[in-house]
């Protein structure tokens, strides 16, 4: 059992790993951070760079936690496929996303990858959003 969360390396993705390791800490089970990076590469600023995971790593070996963290390149159609995927590989009890605004244009031409992952979970999916500065 797990508590998976997606990671991008912004506050909405700081906030998400924040609350899924609380998620965890309570359900007593290990964390799966997961970034996953497309065929663009780093250049995409969802793509977490070593820096980003080793501070991840560093927050979460603190706080005592049983983590590992997965960062895996795109090979399903989308983001929102791999999550799930590793959310059904380790039997995760929880997905924790994080959500940012959207236009509804962009919404309904292109999806989201929360959208796909609420859509497609085995499981409840939390999803948090961090205050807009």
């Amino acid at each position: 059992m797990s508590v998976v969360v997606g990671y991008v390396p912004d506050a909405t993705g700081l906030l998400a790993v924040r609350q899924a390791a609380q998620e965890a800490r309570w359900r007593d089970t290990d964390l799966v951070v997961v970034n996953v990076v497309d065929a663009a590469g780093f250049s995409r600023p969802t793509a977490a760079d070593e820096k980003n995971l080793d501070a991840i790593a560093a927050d979460l070996t603190e706080a005592g936690l049983a983590f590992s963290i997965r960062q895996v390149e795109q090979s399903s159609p989308t983001r929102a496929e791999e999550i799930l995927n590793i959310a059904e590989e380790t039997q995760a009890e929880l997905i924790v996303v994080g959500v940012k605004r959207t236009s509804a244009v962009i919404k309904a031409v292109l999806g989201s990858t929360v959208q796909r992952v609420v859509a497609g979970a085995h499981c409840p999916v939390l999803s948090v959003r961090a205050a807009e500065g």
